[in-house]
């Protein structure tokens, strides 16, 4: 196992703890209120909407990387590895 991987799932380790912690401590009503979009706010316990934005933020992290994995062609400018 590489250092890479290990501190990755350190950090979503640290990342879940802190999420159970959220959801112990935060149960509290908030509302969330955004007037383009919704009409009405949402009133929802706290931990529930810090769950809700990570999940957000983490699905829309994962679409960004996961396009990384696509290869793009060479420059035309130089020269390929049979080289000549």
């Amino acid at each position: 196992m590489n250092a890479k991987l290990l501190f990755r799932i350190l950090l979503l380790i640290i990342m879940l703890l802190l999420l159970v912690l959220i959801g112990v401590y935060n149960k509290e009503t908030v509302s969330l209120s955004l007037p383009p979009l919704m009409p009405k706010a949402i009133r929802q316990p706290a931990a529930i909407m810090y769950f809700a934005f990570f999940a957000a933020g983490l699905l829309t992290g994962a679409l960004l990387i996961g396009a990384g994995g696509v290869k793009s062609a060479p420059a035309a400018g130089k020269a390929s590895k049979g080289g000549k």
